[in-house]
């Protein structure tokens, strides 16, 4: 009895082939993210690499400032029932002894102040006016300081999405050209040129986004901490003007 004969493997489908003057080894096999990077235009590529680069600082900046904003809004609440307490402003200065930040400079600069003041006889009136004026430099600084780099945001929530599309719109030149010069308008000849060309847009539009909102976010807390200290710089110089009652210093009408 014979054996029977073995069964036939069928064979693969044999691969399109590629267009007349196109070398098959030139045509991409992988679409994947890396590969589009590696295979686009080198100013492209300066382009997605700028995009990255401005995607982690945006994201580096925005929660760095979220944290630093936390901590200053926890200080400056602590520092208001501080001097919500009514205490006069040595024994306030003694409870704050060791903290730090812009906001207990604050009460430093009032106590400075205090101290510069002229003897019992002499007029005190000027005092508010004089700290009223620090207060409001150092609020200024405060503010200034906490916005510091919150620049950088707007910057790449309002130009990352052009930068992005230059990007793109260089790749699609560049596929155009190779169309002309490869005689052929076949989809695996511009596919790859465009889908490069998209990257651009795609790393342009991940950036911008992320760089909008947490932008909106940290003005919003900042402007929320710029009101704190406004009503700290109140309750302070509420405090300084009961303290010069205690004083007996008198002090012009309406200030």
């Amino acid at each position: 009895m014979t054996d029977p004969s073995p069964t036939a493997v069928p064979s693969p489908p044999a691969l399109p082939e590629p267009p007349p003057g196109i070398d098959a080894s030139l045509l991409p096999h992988d679409l994947s993210p890396w590969t589009m990077f590696h295979n686009a235009d080198p100013l492209v590529q300066g382009i997605m690499i700028g995009l990255a680069v401005a995607s982690v600082l945006t994201w580096t900046i925005g929660l760095g400032k979220g944290v630093e904003l936390v901590l200053a809004r926890r200080r400056t609440r602590k520092l208001s029932r501080v001097l919500a307490a009514g205490a006069p402003l040595t024994d306030t200065l003694e409870r704050l002894r060791h903290d730090r930040g812009p906001e207990t400079v604050l009460v430093n600069a009032v106590a400075l102040e205090l101290r510069l003041l002229p003897p019992p006889s002499s007029s005190g009136s000027g005092v508010q006016e004089r700290i009223a004026s620090r207060l409001a430099r150092l609020e200024a600084a405060a503010g200034r300081r906490i916005a510091l780099g919150t620049g950088l945001l707007a910057t790449v929530g309002a130009t990352a999405p052009f930068v992005g599309l230059f990007g793109t719109v260089w790749g699609i030149m560049n596929s155009f050209i190779g169309i002309s010069r490869a005689q052929t308008t076949n989809l695996a000849v511009v596919a790859p040129g465009i889908a490069e060309a998209l990257l651009a847009t795609a790393l342009g539009l991940a950036a911008a986004i992320p760089a909008v909102v947490l932008y909106n976010m940290v003005a919003r807390g900042i402007g929320g901490y710029r009101a704190m200290l406004a009503d700290l710089a109140a309750d302070l110089q509420r405090l300084v003007s009961r303290d010069l009652e205690r004083a007996g210093r008198p002090l012009k009408e309406g200030a």
